[in-house]
């Protein structure tokens, strides 16, 4: 994997609930892949190129502690924390189609447009029981898919997943470092209030996305995923 994919793997595994599986079998894995990954540049984020090694290492420079508060916290407590932080009803919703169609009519297209998008690379899933927009779903898809596929799929949704990282922010929850890694493997420093992220949704993908090779990549067998033909 590139070093965006392993940041991008490396949060899928830590948004999804904190059960025995995560906390036993992923979190040495997760350690590993960090540990790929070169150590923070110190550079502006205006400075940094998406994708470079350099650019990875800053994106991930929170991981590390948040593992270490995995590993050091009990279960029990770090599931009251998960339900608590991800709620809607808190505007901290991990289904990022929910940050623009709401609970309306509309949502079905909006996830219907996300289970096409992940057909458009060969590949279809039951997503671990899941909706398709889930969060770690997707960033296990950008992991998996190719930095481009991946980029293109949450550039997609930056303003929902903008928003959501500066509700997390907000809260105080140790989330926010895996929210801050993920909003930095994409282009373009992050907005810092949430009428610069709702700009987002007006304006588009920002022009670094133009001309990037958006070829499908070939992919490897995950849990979540399955290869398909048509």
């Amino acid at each position: 994997m590139t070093p965006t994919a392993l940041i991008r793997w490396v949060a899928a595994q830590c948004l999804c609930y904190p059960d025995e599986r995560l906390l036993r079998e992923q979190l040495p894995l997760m350690r590993e892949a960090l540990a790929e990954l070169p150590g923070p540049s110190g550079a502006p984020e205006h400075t940094r190129s998406p994708g470079s090694p350099e650019s990875a290492g800053d994106a991930a420079a929170g991981l590390p502690a948040f593992l270490d508060h995995l590993a050091a916290t009990p279960e029990l407590d770090l599931a009251a924390h998960y339900v608590a932080t991800f709620d809607s009803r808190n505007r901290r919703c991990l289904y990022l189609t929910w940050w623009t169609t709401g609970d309306t009519r509309n949502r079905g297209a909006a996830l219907v447009a996300v289970k096409d998008f992940y057909r458009r690379y060969g590949m279809a899933g039951d997503f671990g029981g899941e909706l398709p927009d889930f969060l770690p779903v997707m960033l296990e898809f950008a992991a998996l898919a190719g930095d481009a596929a991946g980029t293109e799929l949450l550039d997609g949704h930056r303003a929902g997943l903008e928003l959501l990282r500066l509700s997390v922010e907000q809260s105080g929850s140790p989330y926010a470092a895996v929210l801050r890694a993920v909003c930095g493997t994409l282009p373009g420093p992050s907005p810092r209030t949430r009428e610069e992220a709702k700009a987002l949704a007006r304006s588009g993908p920002p022009q670094e996305l133009v001309g990037i090779d958006l070829a499908p990549a070939p992919i490897p067998a995950s849990a979540l995923w399955q290869k398909v033909t048509s």
